[in-house]
């Protein structure tokens, strides 16, 4: 099955909010095997919804469309959904009993016309509970082919999909399915793991692929099986897939990520961390609490950006400032050994660099970062050389932190980190 993704709206086409609801919905689609042909952003009016429209059905099977069924005059989709198939906007009873009980939650949710027009349908659809709002959602059905209209604020669109519209794309599919599987392997080049998996997948038996998705820091990797027999194929090559993979590091899981490894394992150990940040101005700490849980491990942290911060509150030495510079060894290294101090962490790790894309010299470019630790057995620090991008270095360098954090508390040795 094909899908053609389209999403409704000028706030989206003036740049003034993201198309995350593209990102999800593909996402989720390809987990039952659907492929996502196109991703199409269109004004709410009615000629570029219905143009958008008539392209998507000739080379798709599912068309989804989010946005524009809000209760203002400037949501068209309804109408312009009507028109095109055929059929005509009524007043839907069970629809506006759905409006009556959603704004009963509120205490200003009293009905209006606005909230009540929520209830005009086209008549010839199937209607899609939505109980994060007033919009319904609409599912359509023409000479064999779906189409389905969403609303476009994100939760909304993410509930009706998971619950309405996935289970019954679920049932149309039977058992073709496409099954997968996901690890994360860290601290290796796409190009070199694809060169060390190459004599793996070149024996992988027909029906299974394997996709590299490179981030910053990190490699995930998927393994996808479809047809017959898929889902023993599928645990047979995974199986395979770990043990070539080894002695390197990975999680496995679909949603493994730096962080996420970071909290499962710092969790487990039952130590405690804390992070002191120049160049990556708070990212590290934020990775680290972006996880649920951190609480229970992560003590806090000190965005030292200033030379009088990394001074005065962590304790770096003024001398060795002016000696060597903020992006130098002993700087790195003071900086956790400061911030472990000031919070009693088991564990410290600290980033001090160029993060870009100025500030570099001949002999610290843009991209050169020091990455500090500081534990019970003392501190110690590495250089490293990323990229000339801020984003990327400030991103690389908060995953490499983690991971370094991690591999110290491990008690893996200095050079293996």
């Amino acid at each position: 099955m094909k899908a053609f993704i389209i999403t409704i709206g000028d706030e989206i086409l003036l740049g003034q909010i993201l198309d995350t609801n593209s990102r999800y919905a593909a996402a989720a689609l390809a987990r039952l095997g659907i492929e996502t042909v196109q991703m199409r952003s269109v004004a709410d009016t009615p000629d570029a919804i219905r143009a958008a429209v008539r392209e998507a059905l000739p080379c798709s099977d599912f068309v989804l469309l989010t946005g524009g069924l809000g209760p203002t005059r400037d949501d068209l989709t309804k109408k312009t959904l009507a028109d095109f198939f055929g059929t005509r906007l009524v007043f839907n009873e069970t629809a506006y009993r759905w409006v009556e009980q959603f704004l009963a939650h509120y205490p200003r949710g009293t009905m209006n016309a606005y909230n009540k027009s929520q209830a005009e349908l086209p008549e010839d659809c199937t209607l899609l509970r939505n109980v994060k709002g007033t919009a319904s959602g609409m599912w359509f059905e023409q000479g064999g082919k779906v189409l389905v209209s969403l609303p476009g604020v994100p939760f909304e669109m993410q509930y009706l999909l998971d619950a309405e519209v996935l289970p019954r794309l679920k049932e149309r599919l039977g058992g073709d399915v496409l099954q997968y599987k996901m690890l994360t392997v860290f601290d290796e080049p796409e190009a070199a793991l694809a060169l060390h998996l190459r004599p793996y997948e070149e024996h992988l038996p027909a029906g299974l692929g394997l996709a590299y998705l490179p981030s910053p820091g990190y490699v995930r990797l998927r393994l996808t099986a479809k047809g017959p027999q898929g889902a023993e194929k599928l645990e047979t090559c995974w199986a395979a897939l770990k043990a070539a993979l080894a002695p390197r590091r990975w999680i496995e899981g679909e949603k493994a990520t730096a962080e996420e490894r970071f909290a499962q394992e710092i969790a487990r150990l039952g130590l405690t961390v804390a992070t002191a940040e120049s160049c990556t101005g708070g990212n590290v700490a934020h990775l680290i609490t972006a996880v649920p849980g951190a609480s229970r491990y992560f003590l806090g942290g000190v965005v030292s950006y200033a030379n009088e911060v990394k001074v005065h509150t962590l304790g770096v030495s003024a001398e060795d400032l002016q000696r060597h510079g903020a992006v130098s060894e002993p700087v790195a290294r003071q900086m956790a050994e400061g911030v472990r101090r000031l919070t009693g962490a088991d564990w410290a790790v600290s980033t001090t660099g160029v993060a870009g894309p100025d500030g570099g010299t001949k002999d610290k470019p843009v991209g050169t970062v020091w990455i500090g630790l500081a534990g019970p057995q003392g501190s110690w620090a590495r250089e490293f050389h990323f990229s000339a991008t801020r984003e990327r270095n400030i991103a690389k360098a908060s995953v490499k932190a983690l991971e370094m954090l991690l591999g110290a508390a491990q008690g893996r040795k200095k050079d293996e980190l």
